[in-house]
């Protein structure tokens, strides 16, 4: 196997250099990747002489030197690729040492394009832990029993009932399977959940399958500074960023043939709920009266969304 390693930098002097290094320690990652965005911090500087003291380490920056996001990053990061596979991973987080493992028996089988695994979570600091338990707790981000390819992409939609998620840094990649069956990669609209909309779509062109998805393959580094986090504790309103996500997901699946009806009206009514959600009150209850009668499963399908929207958790 040949794996290039994409890491987005931004704000992360503190982490990269475990990041990196936790990628070497694998002698199938061909290379790592780096690809700096304008960071406000030294990351550029960590990540030069990371470049420069190992050999496999690549930097890049967008052509402006401009801050475009961890999408547009990502993307840049797989035009530069040259690996047979591609793995990703967040600046602030670390690959295990079983990191591929089930990776590299998966993938003899030339039918598997792409593997997931679980995600465990690490607290930089007690502040940190004490602000972000309730949200992470100690559990594993993990799809909870094995899956049929097929069945992933209705699985992540909230289709299949109890499902769970995956992380990118727990997904490996065919290139070449990537490269010709998804002519869009990751939104640049999308600043927030950017990753989550790229793996529906994913998880809709490609077979997925599970790795390690009760052990830990990668750790999630939360600190103060995490981007998902200020969403789930209110910097930004969740429903706001919830209903982004799922207009993106609405306006791909209407212009999609391959995307079955019934799973179109669903993505629909997941919109709905979360635009019922960021609603004025006395909007919000009268958007909530008017399906009732007109499509109650709209209601149905993200109820929780109307009263619990600051509990919402990526």
């Amino acid at each position: 196997m040949k794996i290039s390693v994409i890491v987005p930098v931004y704000n992360a002097e503190k982490f990269v250099s475990q990041a990196v290094e936790s990628a070497l320690q694998f002698d199938e990652v061909y290379e790592v990747i780096l690809v700096e965005d304008k960071s406000p911090d030294n990351a550029l500087q960590l990540c030069q002489q990371l470049a420069g003291k190992y050999e496999r380490v690549k930097l890049y920056q967008h052509p402006d030197k401009g801050n475009h996001g961890a999408g547009p990053s990502r993307n840049l990061g797989i035009e530069k690729a040259s690996g047979d596979f591609l793995a990703f991973l967040d600046a602030d987080d670390y690959f295990l040492p079983n990191r591929f493992e089930a990776e590299k028996e998966l993938f003899k089988n030339p039918e598997v394009e792409g593997v997931y695994g679980a995600l465990g979570v690490h607290y930089y600091s007690e502040k940190a832990k004490e602000q972000y338990y309730r949200i992470f707790g100690d559990r594993l981000t993990t799809v909870y029993k094995k899956h049929h390819p097929k069945d992933v992409f209705l699985g992540q939609l909230h289709m299949l009932g109890s499902f769970g998620l995956f992380s990118i840094d727990t997904l490996t990649i065919r290139r070449a399977s990537l490269i010709q069956k998804m002519t869009v990669l990751f939104k640049s609209q999308l600043r927030l959940h950017e990753d989550t909309e790229f793996l529906f779509r994913l998880s809709h062109y490609l077979d997925l399958y599970p790795g390690s998805i009760d052990k830990a393959v990668a750790i999630r580094g939360v600190h103060d500074q995490n981007r998902i986090t200020q969403v789930d504790t209110h910097v930004v309103d969740p429903a706001i960023s919830r209903t982004l996500l799922w207009k993106e997901v609405y306006t791909w699946s209407q212009k999609e043939d391959t995307v079955p009806e019934d799973v179109k009206i669903h993505i629909k009514r997941m919109l709905r709920s979360f635009e019922i959600a960021k609603a004025p009150p006395l909007k919000k209850w009268g958007m909530v009266i008017k399906y009732l009668f007109t499509d109650y499963r709209s209601i149905r399908c993200g109820l929780y969304n109307v009263n619990f929207k600051h509990s919402l958790i990526s």
